[in-house]
């Protein structure tokens, strides 16, 4: 199947084989480990499949490893009369284990399938899923249809609803699926969800009947096996065992006084998800964006060793808002985090922005801001060059600060749950970046925030149209 749209980029460099459809088992092995090929997830944002011929996808992606795919406009044929998007995002998040977890999600912006005959604001499908040697779950919550017009009409998509389409076709919305399974020597669990299906039944337009129109797919599965505890059977003592003189307690080494080095993990994810307040958040990306769940995910790289929030994948230059009503604070760099800073609510709840590309002017340390301010642009400054573009985002709460930087929420049930601005009005303005060291790696900035039209004939996959545009735009003002 041809490729036609849409960027897919590994996040680690070693790819592993995955099958189209994620079946669970039971297992052959209380412990519990992930088997391999068993906790996966895959996401497409658009598929075409005709009879006889090679059909086009946008952004499919599955995992592991870890995957996002990133793009702009979508269209089938070439002339876009079939499909056309102005966006397309899509990711896949795998993490065997012990615990294991996964998620999957596409968003599609602007669709018009046929000519116009089905048009749809935005598509958001997501799943996730996750198991242990306790339990396992998995669901597609979150996942959306909006602004859907059938042949004219404005229709209200619900799950697995059908609309029929004249003689010749229907679409269906929101079709999802679960499975589980509780065994004995395994857990596992699986969802999935197809946004939006159109389906020729006649042939139209130039295709033929069987004809398949997918919009927004995700799925996601995880398994492990719990391993049985071997039985020990007890020795047998032939005769009395002398008595031996009680050894002596050796003292509790504290740290840095010979004690063993810790691992990694010094510190296990929070499980929990503390109220921040009554209301007043917003989403902390404008515009089309993916992302999974991967908070607490192994990142060997970093002193505490798992991931200590989500990652929102997005186009170079996307504008990053402040989640709510607050105070800026440490605006700068560092070799992780790259162009990055901090924001603390009113309430005290504080939340962490890295791999900016630049700032806005209101990105000032001490500055106060309203939630929806745009304070930077999506890029992937320090650890994450070589990554697709992409927010780090970590929520502190004010009643975990005193575990310092551990003392994190999992992101992913608040994102879900905040509120997407659509309209977001801000002045012309350049992005900025602060000066760094010389022996830093920070890149020079590489996003520049004009306006909604001023960058819309940018492409995001292309740093210098967004130079070309803000060119064309001095020109103009000029």
């Amino acid at each position: 199947m041809a490729n036609n749209g849409g960027v897919v980029v590994r996040l680690v460099s070693v790819a592993l084989g995955l099958a189209l459809l994620v079946v669970l088992s039971a297992g052959s092995a209380t412990g519990a480990r992930s088997e391999n090929g068993a906790t996966t997830s895959r996401a497409f944002a658009i598929q075409v499949a005709v009879p006889g011929q090679a059909g086009a996808s946008a952004a499919a992606v599955s995992a592991p490893p870890d995957a996002a795919g990133v793009g702009g406009a979508f269209v089938y044929p070439s002339d876009g009369s079939v499909v056309n998007a102005g966006s397309v995002t899509s990711g896949a998040f795998a993490t065997p284990g012990s615990s294991a977890t996964a998620s999957a999600s596409a968003e599609v912006s602007t669709v018009s399938i046929f000519g116009g005959d089905v048009t749809v604001s935005s598509i958001a499908a997501r799943s996730k899923a996750s198991a242990n040697s306790r339990s396992s779950a998995a669901d597609s919550q979150g996942s959306l249809v909006t602004g859907l017009v059938i042949q004219g009409q404005a229709v209200t998509p619900g799950p697995g609803t059908q609309f029929p389409l004249g003689d010749w076709g229907y679409a269906v919305t929101l079709q999802t699926g679960t499975a589980s399974l509780d065994a004995a020597d395994a857990r596992g669990a699986r969802a999935f969800v197809t946004a939006l299906q159109v389906r020729l039944t006649a042939d139209h337009y130039g295709l033929p009947a069987g004809t398949e129109v997918m919009v927004g797919y995700a799925e996601s599965a995880a398994k492990v096996t719990i391993e049985a505890k071997s039985e020990r059977k007890p020795k047998r003592v032939t005769k009395a065992p002398k008595r031996k003189a009680p050894a002596k307690k050796k003292p509790v080494k504290g740290p840095g006084v010979g004690a063993e080095k810790p691992s990694f993990q010094v510190r296990p994810p929070p499980d929990v998800t503390p109220r921040l307040t009554a209301g007043g958040y917003v989403f902390p990306v404008y515009g089309p964006c993916s992302f999974g769940d991967t908070f607490g995910s192994p990142r060997p790289w970093i002193a505490s060793g798992w991931h200590h929030g989500q990652d929102i994948f997005g186009q170079l230059g996307t504008p990053i808002l402040a989640v709510a009503d607050g105070t800026v604070f440490s605006v700068g760099w560092n070799d992780l985090g790259g162009y990055r800073l901090w924001l603390r609510d009113r309430d005290g709840n504080e939340f962490y922005y890295a791999h900016l590309s630049a700032f806005s002017p209101f990105a000032v340390n001490g500055r106060q801001v309203k939630a929806g301010t745009v304070l930077g642009f999506m890029g992937n400054s320090g650890d994450a060059e070589t990554t697709p573009y992409h927010l780090h985002f970590e929520i502190h709460p004010v009643g975990l600060l005193y575990l310092g930087y551990d003392g994190v929420a999992n992101p992913y049930p608040y994102l879900m749950a905040w509120k997407r601005l659509e309209d977001v009005e801000f002045a012309q303005v350049a992005g900025w970046a602060p000066p760094v060291s010389s022996t830093a790696s920070a890149p020079k900035p590489g996003a520049i925030l004009l306006s909604s039209t001023d960058i819309s004939t940018a492409d995001g996959l292309d740093p210098g149209s967004l130079e070309r545009a803000l060119e064309r735009a001095n020109r103009e003002a000029g």
